[in-house]
């Protein structure tokens, strides 16, 4: 890639190294044409000395140089400044011959323009002078009758300036080319690391360009991105652990119920000479096993259809105030079986919403057994319905054994139960809850837990209302 783009800017910057030959060139070629087009229209060449000059130096009129801006002197062949007019910059009325003579040398460099002509018939020179705008020195000039070696030195000059400016030229252009060139291929670089780490599988990979410029856009991008496969990876991971868990689950709550319905049956097979009673005894506990292997086949079969996409629900206009105090009272009698004490805070006034009436009410249920297989006779379970804002939120409380914290995050998924043992008297599938859950979220709600300080638990189920 290096190589690539370092190749690409280095041809780039050659046209542009070609291209500034030519504007140089043209840039010459457009100062001579704009010098041609306003030397009419300068004062210097308007009224040059040539213009105003006379055998006598008394008869020159310099109104119209000095009216310009100008000055006009007359330095007779004594070097005496005779006179003057406008615009002085000899400072003197009587010169040396060195200094006249210097003066002339000098008069090319000063920051004005000198016209200088002599007067054979009058004996004097006739300067005319106007200050300089702007004046550019270089010229090129060529005399054939120049002696050879002068010619040849010159040439060679000439020659060496030119490839001096070619050379610098150059190499600035390629400076610039891998200044420009590094200032894209580092990013460049670091990005193309952070890429070979993901390929890789280091998902925690990151870029960190420390620009403001579209590179910074795709930095961004990148480790959006990288984040999101990360993220994805892990989500990813652990849905495999929790398969596994899940397989490991289901294979220990079946294999504990369908090894005793194997070893009951075979006693039954192989002894022949049981009492009626104790045939019973062992048919009884095959039939229970049976029903436990059953309910939880069908509690997951249930819980796989509502992870289908194909799952949906059969919702109806209903008052849940209504319907909520009809799962109440169907829940009295087994409360009142298993010895336990209860009180329903329902609203009087009717509230609607969009309910599946036959699979809402297994959140209650689930709710209702949970309490009563891990708490003892006593407990008091309190049903609340209230409304906030556009929620319907449905309290389940009791003031039983509780849920410890460290189960709070992971109570709804499958196969967690308050007690780990897994035997028929006090546990159940453990796929209640996460069944409760899935169908409340169906719903537009949620069920989560309300952790509570005192004794007991709180399972708050919201609903939006209509």
């Amino acid at each position: 890639m290096k190589k690539k783009l370092s190749n690409q800017f280095l041809v780039n910057f050659l046209v542009i190294f070609l291209l500034t030959i030519l504007a140089t060139v043209l840039a010459f070629v457009l100062l001579s044409v704009a010098s041609g087009l306003i030397a009419g229209s300068l004062a210097k060449n308007q009224y040059p000395a040539s213009a105003i000059i006379k055998e006598d130096y008394k008869q020159i009129d310099a109104s119209v140089v000095v009216q310009n801006g100008g000055g006009v002197q007359v330095v007779d062949k004594e070097y005496r400044v005779v006179y003057s007019s406008g615009l002085d910059t000899i400072g003197k009325e009587m010169l040396s011959a060195e200094e006249f003579t210097k003066f002339l040398i000098e008069s090319k460099s000063k920051p004005y323009n000198y016209d200088i002509l002599y007067q054979p018939q009058g004996e004097f020179w006739l300067i005319v002078t106007f200050p300089t705008s702007i004046r550019l020195d270089f010229s090129l000039v060529y005399n054939k009758a120049a002696a050879a070696g002068d010619f040849q030195r010159a040439g060679w000059a000439l020659a060496f300036a030119v490839l001096s400016y070619l050379l610098i030229l150059a190499l600035f252009a390629f400076i610039y080319s891998g200044i420009t060139a590094a200032s894209i291929i580092r990013p460049l670089r670091k990005l193309t690391e952070g890429t070979m780490l993901l390929r890789e599988g280091d998902y925690s990979a990151r870029v960190d360009l420390q620009l403001k410029n579209e590179f910074a856009d795709l930095q961004n991008t990148f480790n959006d991105m990288a984040a999101r496969i990360e993220h994805e990876i892990s989500l990813r991971k652990k849905s495999e652990e929790d398969r596994r868990r899940l397989i490991l689950d289901i294979s220990h709550d079946l294999k504990n119920p369908m090894s005793s319905i194997q070893g009951y049956a075979e006693l039954l097979m192989k002894k022949s000479d049981l009492t009626v009673h104790e045939r019973n005894e062992h048919l009884e506990v095959i039939l229970n096993n049976s029903k436990r292997a059953n309910r939880l086949l069908t509690e997951l079969f249930e819980l796989s259809q509502m992870d289908s996409p194909e799952f949906s629900l059969k919702l109806e206009r209903t008052d849940i105030c209504e319907y909520i105090r009809q799962i109440c009272g169907e829940l009295v009698p087994q409360l009142e079986r298993e010895g336990f004490e209860y009180e329903f805070d329902i609203m009087e006034e009717s509230v609607f919403v969009m309910l599946d009436n036959n699979r809402f009410g297994r959140i209650i249920q689930n709710l209702a057994h949970n309490a009563v297989r891990y708490n003892p006779p006593g407990t008091l379970v309190i049903v609340s319905l209230t409304v906030q804002d556009s929620l319907v939120v449905i309290d389940f409380s009791d003031n039983g054994i509780g849920i410890p914290a460290h189960l709070a995050d992971h109570i709804f998924k499958p196969f967690v139960r308050v007690d780990d043992s897994r035997h028929s008297k006090t546990g159940g599938s453990g796929l209640g809850l996460s069944i409760a859950k899935r169908i409340a979220e169906a719903h537009g709600g949620d069920l989560t837990i309300c952790l509570s300080k005192n004794k007991g638990s709180t399972f708050r189920i919201t609903i939006p209302r209509i």
